[in-house]
C-alpha cells in the first residue's frame, strides 16, 4: 500500500495537469483582466504554474493587487479538504483486480519502472505496483520536476495559496471542477493499456522529460506565450511518447468549453480571481478568446 510520501506527491499531482498554450498576439502575460458584458466589477484570470515557488508571484506586476480587488477565488478545485480528495484518488487510482504489471508490460519494462521507482522514490513495484499506470506516470512526473526544480518544499502551490488567502479574507472560494472530475482526467480517461504504454516509454527516455520541463520551465517564467505554445502544439521529430489529439482535447479544449459555461454566471455574482493552469488561458480554444467570444473584454495585466 502507499506510504505518506505517495500522499505528499498527489497533493501536487492532482493539480499537474500540464501548462502550455498558444499566442494571443504579443501580449505576453499571466494575468488578464475581464470586464464588459454587463459585469459590474471586473474579474481576472491567472495562468498558474502549478509547481512553482510562491515567491515567483512576487516578481509579477499587479498579482497580488488584483487578487486583493477581488470578492472571490475561483479555481480548477475547490482545494479546502486535501485529504478527503486525497481519499477519493487513492480509492480510484488501484488497479482492477488480477491485473499486474507483469500482464501490461514486457519484462525488460518491469524492471526499469521497479529500479526507476526505487530510485526517486524509495520503493519499487512490491509498494506500488497496485497503483494505475497513470498515476505512476505522474508521480514520477512530480518527484522528478522537485528534484529538478526544488519548488515545493513548502507543500503548497500558488493555486493553494490564493484559496487559502481568500478564506483567510472570509471571501467564497468555488472549484471549475468536482474531484471525480479531475479523477476521470487523471486515472480513467486512457485504458490501462494505454496508460502502460505511455509509463513505460517515459522511463525508458528520461532525457525527453527533463528537456521538456526545462524548457516549459523557461517559458512559463519569461511569461512567453508562444514558446509555451510550442510546447502544447508542436509536434517534435521524433518524440517517442506523442499524445493523440484526443488525449489533447479532454485535457484542455473539452475542459474549457465546459468552464465557459459556468465563468458568466460566477463572474456576474462576484468579481472573481480565477487562478487556473496556464495551458487553459490562451489558444482559439482557451478561456480568453472563449470569453472574448462571448463579448467580455479580455486584456492582458502588465
Amino acid at each position: 500500500m502507499p506510504n505518506k510520501k505517495t500522499f505528499s506527491v498527489m497533493g501536487a499531482l492532482v493539480l499537474l495537469l500540464s501548462c502550455s498554450g498558444l499566442s494571443t498576439g504579443n501580449n505576453n502575460s499571466l494575468l488578464w483582466k475581464v470586464s464588459g458584458n454587463g459585469l459590474e466589477k471586473p474579474s481576472y484570470l491567472f495562468g498558474t504554474h502549478h509547481l512553482v515557488p510562491l515567491s515567483f508571484l512576487d516578481s509579477l506586476s499587479g498579482v497580488h493587487e488584483t487578487f486583493q480587488s477581488t470578492e472571490q477565488t475561483v479555481g480548477e478545485l475547490d482545494m479546502s479538504n486535501m485529504t478527503e480528495m486525497q481519499m477519493k484518488i487513492m480509492h480510484k487510482a488501484m488497479m482492477p483486480d488480477g491485473v499486474t504489471y507483469d500482464k501490461l508490460l514486457p519484462a525488460e519494462d518491469v524492471a526499469l519502472l521497479d529500479s526507476t521507482l526505487t530510485s526517486l522514490l524509495g520503493f519499487g513495484l512490491n509498494q506500488f505496483g497496485t497503483l494505475r499506470p497513470a498515476l505512476l506516470s505522474n508521480m514520477i512526473s512530480v518527484t522528478l520536476y522537485q528534484k529538478y526544480y526544488p519548488s515545493l518544499s513548502s507543500g503548497k502551490s500558488p493555486d493553494q495559496y490564493f484559496q487559502e488567502e481568500a478564506l483567510k479574507r472570509s471571501r467564497p472560494v468555488k472549484g471549475l471542477e468536482t474531484t471525480e472530475d479531475q479523477i476521470y482526467v487523471l486515472l480513467e480517461l486512457q485504458s490501462l493499456e494505454r496508460q502502460a504504454e505511455m509509463l513505460a516509454c517515459m522511463v525508458r527516455h528520461p532525457e525527453m522529460l527533463k528537456e521538456q520541463m526545462d524548457a516549459l520551465q523557461k517559458a512559463y517564467y519569461a511569461q512567453d506565450m508562444d514558446a509555451l505554445r510550442a510546447l502544447y502544439e508542436k509536434e517534435t521529430p521524433g518524440d517517442p511518447c506523442p499524445s493523440t489529439e484526443e488525449e489533447k482535447d479532454a485535457l484542455n479544449k473539452d475542459r474549457n468549453a465546459r468552464w465557459l459555461e459556468l465563468l458568466p454566471a460566477i463572474m456576474a455574482e462576484k468579481s472573481s480571481f480565477i487562478a487556473v493552469g496556464c495551458l487553459h488561458l490562451p489558444g482559439e480554444e482557451g478561456l480568453i478568446e472563449g470569453l472574448r467570444e462571448q463579448g467580455y473584454t479580455v486584456e492582458a495585466v502588465k
